[in-house]
């Protein structure tokens, strides 16, 4: 398992690779264009994105007297600005200069919110009592989770929350494909999805208040695209397909297990609380 000491030199590697994403090779581009492509037009057409967000909106509650990092923001994800208007004070942090720069631009209407380059698991990086970390699409990209959960514990205020959204590899069918892809995955240095021992570990380690799994019988809709299937039947068929991944996910680790994504909503447990 990599120590802290190699994550931070495979993050310079990172950075780069983020400020100029044109070093993408063919196959990275490849499994981008499926990913915020077909898979994207899925989740918008069958409301899945939607409902990711506002359940998002639901679990950030009242910040207005909270401490909130926005952790591997790039330049802002959906919720940014909401957090960096409402929150007692926000940091989004990032380890691109180019993203981060064009979030210091955005964030200039708030003045208790602040973006600064630098890397979580540095020891440059020293701030900490954080109410909330809001992480969306950033975990996975840590191939050492126990040093991660200790360092988000380290940060966490007591009492403390995170709300995640990360790709799982937990599927049969997906795990398949992306073993055939990694090979050829300009990132792969740096992309870890989720195993069902990494969920068990930050179930294990927080308090898990909620959590759903997106995209598993739901990801087929986008193959009925090829099929003589109208476009009504499908956003039916994929609603209705949605409706069960996200309520069976909750309760069923073996239907949380067949999705492609995972949002959790996670809270630091108490000192002598035993896992």
């Amino acid at each position: 398992m990599k120590t802290a000491e190699e994550i931070l030199e495979t993050n310079k590697k990172q950075r780069e690779f983020y400020n100029h994403q044109t070093r993408q090779n063919l196959a990275t581009r490849l499994w981008a264009s499926l990913r915020n492509g077909l898979l994207n037009r899925t989740r918008k057409a069958i409301g899945i994105q939607e409902e990711v967000y506002e359940t998002h909106r639901r679990w950030i509650g009242d910040i207005t007297t909270k401490k909130v990092l926005d952790l591997g923001c790039f330049a802002g994800n959906y919720w940014s600005l909401y957090l960096a208007e409402n929150a007692k004070s926000y940091l989004g942090i990032d380890l691109s200069d180019v993203g981060i720069a064009r979030l210091d631009a955005r964030l200039a209407p708030f003045p208790n919110a602040e973006a600064r380059v630098v890397d979580f698991l540095s020891p440059e990086f020293k701030d900490a009592e954080f109410d909330l970390i809001y992480a969306y699409g950033v975990l996975h990209h840590f191939p050492n989770t126990d040093l991660l959960i200790a360092r988000l514990e380290e940060k966490l205020a007591p009492g403390g929350e995170i709300i995640a959204y990360d790709p799982l590899e937990t599927s049969a069918p997906l795990k398949l494909l992306r073993s055939l892809y990694r090979p050829f995955q300009s990132d792969a240095a740096w992309e870890w999805p989720f195993s069902r021992k990494t969920f068990r570990k930050y179930r294990d380690a927080f308090e898990l208040i909620e959590h759903h799994g997106i995209l598993g019988r739901a990801k087929w809709v986008a193959l009925l695209g090829f099929l003589p299937v109208s476009e009504a039947k499908r956003v039916r068929m994929g609603c209705r397909w949605h409706r069960h991944d996200w309520e069976m996910s909750r309760v069923s680790d073996r239907a949380l297990f067949a999705c492609m994504h995972l949002t959790m909503r996670l809270k630091k447990k108490e000192q002598g609380v035993a896992s």
